[in-house]
């Protein structure tokens, strides 16, 4: 507790904008920020055997065309974040786009979201939710030949739009571009 009987929280409050004054959850009022257009990409790698990539490569998987199924799940996903976590907010989303390729070296998949709005708050949670699920899929349509595959290295690797600006991972350089254009480096998180 501060001196004056305040939980710490408040001196972070401005940091951890899900947080009131006293240290409860709140969704954040974003009705005076501005409508801007607001973009994230998120990323993250599910690392398997070189015999389960070929096998989603050449489309002999059990249940079907893994890829493909992934990319829907990834982009549906985004649609329903704001069921999924507690405190984002809902946002009509203008885009979503979910590539998955294979990672260099035949040691897995490499799994990009990006997705974009017009609207008051950013995507990132958009962005992540659409990487992750997309990953899941895929690793729920593979468990039966592989149950070793790991999921990892989920992060935001793009994100503009808003007060903060705009963000670039350094790594980001390393991801399969789709066209979309790139960001000069920045920093903030907006959400």
């Amino acid at each position: 507790m501060a001196a004056d009987g305040d939980p710490l929280v408040d001196t972070a409050s401005a940091l951890l904008t899900h947080l009131d004054r006293a240290g409860h959850a709140r969704m954040v009022d974003v009705s005076d920020k501005d409508v801007t257009r607001r973009e994230a990409v998120a990323a993250c790698a599910v690392s398997m055997r070189p015999d389960t990539l070929r096998m989603i490569l050449d489309g002999t998987a059990p249940k079907g065309d893994v890829l493909a199924t992934a990319r829907i799940a990834g982009i549906m996903a985004a649609k329903r974040t704001a069921d999924l976590i507690p405190l984002c907010h809902p946002l009509p989303l203008s885009g979503v786009a979910v590539s998955l390729v294979p990672a260099p070296g035949g040691t897995g998949v490499m799994v990009k979201a990006r997705v974009r709005t017009t609207d008051r708050t950013g995507v990132e949670m958009e962005a992540l939710t659409a990487a992750s699920v997309a990953a899941l899929t895929l690793y729920d349509m593979c468990k039966a030949v592989d149950r070793g595959m790991r999921i990892g290295d989920l992060r935001v690797v793009e994100k503009s739009g808003g007060r903060s600006g705009t963000y670039r991972e350094e790594a980001a350089a390393a991801l399969p571009r789709d066209g979309a254009g790139g960001s000069p480096p920045g920093k903030g998180n907006e959400r």
